[in-house]
């Protein structure tokens, strides 16, 4: 069940959405949350977050940024992948570089997957 909230846009035009009582900056985001309700109830997948908050750092170890990832999905086996849903609009340069630091922070572990939806 989605809810618009007055037909407030966001910076890049996305129509905000509020999806099972929680606001999502576009209904692509709240559909994505939908469809992992659904993977939780059928058993596919042990839990979802969302709006997890992912410290970056720099090789020397500085605190960069905080990053904000959209989705934080923890499979069966254990595995957690992280998932942000995009559209080519909201790829922004700063929004790359942030990729950039969690794919060097979780890129090569094997406990984590990192997966961008376009």
């Amino acid at each position: 069940m989605y809810y618009t909230r007055g037909q407030s846009r966001n910076k890049y035009g996305a129509i905000r959405q509020t999806y099972n009582g929680y606001n999502y900056a576009s209904k692509r985001e709240s559909t994505k949350a939908w469809e992992l309700d659904q993977l939780v109830k059928a058993g596919e997948i042990k839990k979802w977050e969302r709006q997890v908050k992912v410290e970056l750092y720099g090789i020397n170890g500085s605190h960069i940024c905080d990053y904000k990832v959209d989705f934080l999905v923890t499979h069966n086996d254990g595995l957690q992948e992280f998932i942000e849903v995009k559209s080519p609009i909201t790829a922004t340069g700063e929004w790359r570089i942030k990729w950039k630091l969690l794919e060097d922070k979780y890129g090569k572990d094997h406990r984590y997957k990192l997966t961008v939806e376009f």
